[in-house]
């Protein structure tokens, strides 16, 4: 008996676990295959959910009808919306999430879902047959065959756990590694390479003296990731974090044992994250750097155990003792579990198209930390992009591919497929051209549309949406056509708050405009009636606080629009392209842009290879 299904997900992390939902959910029936059911959506590292970009990234998830920003909602700890003093573009959610609760109601949710299997098991191959992939071996030798295959192993292939000069296989938190399956992608001629992360001691909170360390509360503010504020849950009280430093009795104990290192003692082959380094290689890269910044943070309510925030390391677990205890309110801290580094094989994510299909084996999809990222967030969204295009190539509708000026998940999925990585890749503002335009306040407007078109966004939350839009819509014409009179009255309140008088006769629309005014304010000088939802007349303000660089920040994008809608045909032949130089016809060849807008942003591309490339694709010669 031959066992089909439309889709199976290899691995149940925060990739395998978007990826599943959204085929499921999709009307494909589909297989999550995981090595251990309880580990599923698990949190080996940081126990949290957002941040600086990848705040934004949940929102994205959420505004596309994925799960990670329902989940964060119903698990949280504390709740801190970062740079909140800040211009909006680098606004950033941030969840402390509890590690126990987390993953027990995504696994709930995937257990509920229909047409969804789990399965507990290895897969060791796929089922390739001239050059498609039909489905997997397991490790038992039992064949699964199904018309998509979404791959999101995350860090366990080959994975290989790093302390001090020992270096035993297995995967995060003491779990099997995936063996063979990275040598079967290799066989196929999928290009595999190391990487190396890490993950901090978890502490005894009992044994820790927090009087020596400073208090770092959430915001006490209602926020949440998901636009459906259904799922939020209330907690009674928001658990602290606190922040403590590094001591010149830390750095001598890492100085004195730093060969002791697996990463210095050259053990360590994989390339580690740049934006996360361990303790030990903080101190090396920052030498003139006396101390560095640490955070002692919650992990669950269920648990005695704290998170040592930026405190990863690959010493023996002796060194780790000596470490621990050089730091404030930490000299008789009880070590709950060490820290690790851990090696595993990821794929150059070159070899992807945008749809995150494997350019070599159809139907095969890769996401996550398989494809070199870093984080639970940016696994989610290329997990719930894989499945959503795994599902749309199965229905023969056209794919999914988000720009970089639409969307964070645009950013860092081209960023992949274009550019590659040498190292974990983490999303950051500062990869994003159009920031601006890809705020966490205004997500939903930017992604609904197409998670309703898509088919995962309801009706009923799909006219939500319509109606809050056009809420700012009317709220914002609405403020075109009132006015406000100078006067002693308004003058007064306007100097006691430290601001510019008004000498004419102003519109609201115009009042938002000045330098600290804001919504809640102008309406209140003006006696006008106002919004009270937050989230509607926080659109307000922005739109209108930043409508001239909003309006610059599209007119920019509208060149990146023009040169994404130039298509390059499949069929074309680089190598019949004489004028193009020798390294563009290299990298053209390997990388295989789909538009010219694509071509641009791969290195050593130059306006004269672009040129040739258009000449050709004008010619009309290569069929799409």
């Amino acid at each position: 008996m031959i066992t089909m299904y439309d889709a199976i997900v290899i691995g149940g992390g925060h990739a395998g676990s978007e990826a599943s939902l959204a085929l499921a959910r999709l009307n494909k029936k589909t297989l999550l295959i995981t090595g251990n059911i309880k580990m599923i959506a698990t949190m080996p590292c940081n126990p949290s959910i957002g941040g600086p970009a990848k705040g934004t990234l949940v929102r994205e998830i959420d505004a596309l009808g994925g799960e990670m920003g329902k989940n964060a909602d119903q698990s949280y700890l504390q709740m801190k919306m970062l740079n909140n003093s800040k211009g909006p573009a680098v606004r950033a959610l941030r969840a402390q999430s509890d590690k126990v609760l987390y993953p027990q109601k995504m696994q709930q949710t995937l257990f509920d879902q229909p047409n969804l299997e789990i399965c507990e098991a290895y897969v060791n191959k796929l089922i390739v047959n001239d050059h498609i992939c039909q489905g997997v071996i397991l490790e038992s030798g039992e064949l699964i065959y199904s018309q998509t295959v979404v791959l999101t192993t995350g860090t366990y292939m080959e994975g290989t756990v790093l302390v001090g000069s020992t270096a035993i296989s297995s995967g995060p938190d003491q779990q099997k590694p995936s063996i063979g399956l990275s040598q079967n992608l290799r066989e196929l001629g999928i290009t595999t390479f190391r990487l190396k992360t890490g993950t901090p001691q978890r502490l005894i909170r009992s044994s820790i003296d927090f009087s020596k360390m400073e208090l770092s509360p959430g915001d006490g503010f209602i926020y949440h990731f998901s636009f459906d504020d259904s799922y939020f849950k209330p907690i009674d009280h928001e658990w602290p974090c606190y922040l403590i430093h590094t001591t010149e009795a830390t750095k001598n104990i890492i100085s004195d044992n730093l060969r002791k290192s697996a990463m210095y003692s050259g053990l360590v082959k994989g390339i580690g994250p740049r934006y996360c380094p361990s303790i030990e290689d903080k101190f090396v890269r920052f030498a003139d750097k006396e101390r560095h910044q640490l955070f002692i943070e919650p992990e669950s309510q269920f648990s005695d155990e704290v998170y040592l925030q930026g405190f990863s390391t690959s010493m023996p677990h002796e060194v780790q003792d000596q470490m621990v205890h050089s730091l404030p309110g930490l000299e008789k801290a009880i070590i709950a579990k060490y820290a690790y580094a851990i090696e595993y094989d990821a794929i150059n994510p070159t070899q992807l198209w945008p749809t995150l299909e494997s350019k070599k084996i159809i139907n095969l999809f890769f996401a996550g930390q398989v494809n070199g990222t870093s984080g639970y967030e940016e696994a989610a969204a290329q997990g719930l992009m894989a499945g959503i295009n795994a599902a749309l190539k199965q229905d023969q509708k056209p794919p999914l591919v988000l720009r970089r000026d639409e969307a964070y998940i645009g950013v860092l999925i081209d960023d992949l497929v274009t550019k590659g990585t040498q190292e974990p890749y983490r999303m950051l503002t500062s990869r994003a051209e159009f920031r601006l335009l890809l705020r966490h306040d205004n997500a939903d407007m930017r992604l609904t549309e197409y998670g309703y078109q898509v088919g995962l966004i309801d009706t009923n939350r799909h006219k939500t949406f319509l109606q809050k839009q056009a809420a700012i819509t009317a709220e914002i014409n609405r403020l075109k056509t009132l006015y406000v009179n100078p006067g002693k009255t308004i003058n007064d309140e306007l100097k006691a708050r430290n601001l510019n008088e008004i000498n004419e006769k102003l519109s609201l629309f115009d009042l938002l405009k000045r330098p600290g005014m804001t919504y809640q304010l102008a309406m209140s000088i003006a006696k006008e009636t106002r919004i009270n939802s937050p989230e509607i007349y926080e659109q307000v303000e922005i739109e209108i606080m930043y409508e001239g660089y909003i309006k610059k920040a599209k007119k920019e994008a509208e060149k990146l629009i023009k040169e994404e809608s130039i298509t390059i045909p499949k069929t074309i032949d680089y190598d019949q392209l004489h004028n193009l130089a020798l390294e563009a016809r290299a990298k053209l060849k390997t990388i295989r842009p789909c538009t010219i807008g694509q071509a641009s942003r791969i290195s050593g591309i130059t306006p004269a290879d672009l040129s040739s490339l258009a000449v050709q694709i004008k010619s009309g010669k290569y069929n799409h």
